[in-house]
């Protein structure tokens, strides 16, 4: 099904090499095999697409084009992206080695629909007359930022790329898109649709290749005026220290640890299947899972029970096969670090009740089983640190507020959950969790209209949402007009 598959970086509508001529090997992590050698991008190729991206931004055919047209093409976009779903979906698969049914039945249809809400953005973007006082006429206009560096992590390659390129587009932005290097096919296969329907050359430009490289020159560049990243904390640190150089507007969603409560008197099938989503969904390589498992007393032994059973049918397998639910692990080096932890949970005396098995598939691949400890302390680090793979943490609490205070024991907010059929306390939990997002009865759940980013260290900003969107990407410019009295 991989045909044709584009390793070159994407500039001004054109395929173009490296200026050094450097690759470096995208490679299928449920078989070990090399699908691409994929242009390395440096400093100089980052300059030849900011160049491009400032060129559009001051050429009439992208910032003087009629808002209306603009909502056409990324709706347009959205067709093409939907027409060319199976491709998408196995270029996702063969490079993340998430199942064929998570990125064809789950990542691509919410990638449609993230590129369809914000072309109904495009035409909407307007500004405030304002009473002041005086014999004056005072407006505010709505204005893109200009050019956008948008820096996306390799668990939901294309779905995360949308998030960002969507509404920068719809503003009326020039971005730069630079993919994580696991993971750049779909991104670069973006770029040429985007061609494809219509956007004009700099518009959208892939710049494939390394944090350190690629991305650290776009950060640094002093013609690009935003960044947007996903990715971790560490990292995230680092982009927000570059960037004050040259005073660029930031976006950080970063790392998270995230706790998903089951209060006793939740509905416990719903809680374990919702726990078992929360935290196996993705193979846990996703910012907002629920890692951390509270769950109070008087049901914690007969939720840990069923949790370990759920996660042991868990099915590890070719990512193709329809059947699969844990695929591979992005990389070798992933899977590495989540066995540590494995280990670590072992070690610090957490109850390994199902799961933590390196395995393969054909002899082949970076898989593990789906894991879960019990008896977890919160001073252990499993139950502290983030690991970005399929092991959950199972915590006893006592009661309500010892869930919230455990919860909140952390430098991370993303998200949270909370299982309870009393819909005040989970209401009440809701606005004492330290998160952006807090489901209740429910878990992953995402929509282009809903707002999603952290509190504390998982960053600041937002992604998705009309108003994080004009927030991110627009800028506003009082206008003040004499009247004459």
């Amino acid at each position: 099904m991989l045909q044709n598959v584009r390793n070159r970086m994407w500039i001004g509508n054109e395929w173009v090499d490296a200026n050094d001529g450097g690759t470096f090997e995208t490679v299928n992590p449920a078989t070990g095999e090399r699908i691409a050698d994929v242009a390395s991008a440096q400093a100089a190729d980052v300059d030849k697409a900011v160049a491009s991206a400032r060129a559009a931004m001051v050429d009439k055919g992208w910032r003087g084009m009629n808002p209306h047209k603009r909502s056409k093409l990324l709706w347009k976009l959205a067709d093409a992206i939907e027409a060319n779903a199976d491709e998408l979906g196995a270029l996702e698969t063969a490079d993340n080695g998430k199942p064929y049914f998570e990125a064809r039945k789950v990542d691509l249809p919410s990638v449609v629909e993230n590129f369809r809400y914000f072309a109904g953005l495009a035409d909407k973007i307007q500004g405030d007359t304002i009473p002041v006082a005086g014999p004056f006429l005072n407006y505010t206009l709505r204005e893109p930022v200009g050019v956008v560096g948008c820096i996306t992590p390799w668990n939901f390659p294309l779905s995360l790329a949308a998030w960002k390129v969507a509404p920068a587009l719809a503003c009326g932005n020039a971005v730069i898109l630079k993919p994580a290097e696991q993971t750049p096919l779909t991104a670069l296969r973006l770029g040429e649709l985007a061609a494809e329907v219509g956007f004009p050359p700099g518009a959208l430009n892939v710049v494939p290749g390394f944090g350190e490289s690629a991305g650290a020159a776009l950060v640094r560049h002093p013609d690009v005026d935003a960044i947007a990243f996903t990715g971790s904390t560490e990292v995230g640190k680092i982009v927000m220290r570059e960037a004050a150089e040259t005073l660029k507007k930031v976006s950080l969603e970063l790392g998270g640890k995230s706790p998903n409560i089951v209060l006793a008197d939740a509905d416990l099938k719903s809680a374990v299947r919702g726990a078992s989503t929360g935290i196996f969904y993705g193979k846990g390589e996703v910012c907002a899972a629920g890692s951390r498992v509270l769950v109070e007393r008087p049901i914690y032994d007969e939720f840990v029970a069923a949790f370990a059973e759920r996660a042991s049918k868990a099915t590890v397998g070719d990512p193709m096969d329809e059947g699969t639910r844990l695929g591979a692990i992005v990389s070798e080096e992933q899977l590495d670090r989540v066995m540590a932890y494995v280990e670590a949970g072992k070690a610090e005396g957490a109850r390994l009740v199902s799961g933590g098995e390196r395995t393969t598939v054909d002899g082949k691949g970076n898989f593990v089983t789906a894991t879960v400890f019990a008896d977890v302390a919160s001073e252990m680090r499993i139950a502290r640190e983030e690991i970005f793979g399929p092991v959950a943490a199972v915590i006893p609490v006592d009661d309500v507020e010892d869930a919230i205070r455990t919860a909140n024991d952390t430098i991370y907010g993303l998200a949270a959950g909370v299982w309870t059929r009393d819909i005040g306390k989970a209401h009440r939990v809701a606005r004492e969790i330290q998160a952006g997002t807090v489901w209740i009865n429910t878990y992953n759940q995402y929509d282009s209209a809903s707002p999603f980013g952290g509190y504390k260290q998982s960053g600041f900003g937002r992604d998705l949402g009309y108003a994080a969107a004009l927030d991110k990407y627009t800028q506003t410019k009082s206008v003040w007009v004499a009247v004459d009295g």
